[in-house]
């Protein structure tokens, strides 16, 4: 099974690559985009940096709808 086909199917939230999320865990929520997945982690690039980080996919993470916050 895929790293996201399980991630949705075990934790039951829509992580597909491309969907944007919201990252609340720094000390301001940040918003970025699913680049992939790693294991049963998120690859997630927020918006402004160039670095690709892993995040847990319920930890502080919220999906927005799809064609929410461009």
């Amino acid at each position: 099974m895929s790293g996201g086909r399980y991630i949705r199917d075990y934790y039951k939230v829509p992580a597909w690559r491309g969907r944007r999320v919201i990252y609340s865990g720094g000390q301001i929520p940040q918003p970025g985009t699913i680049t992939g997945f790693r294991d049963a982690h998120l690859r997630i690039r927020l918006d402004g940096e160039h670095q690709i980080r892993s995040y847990h996919p319920t930890w502080r993470i919220e999906y927005l709808p799809p064609g929410g916050l461009t």
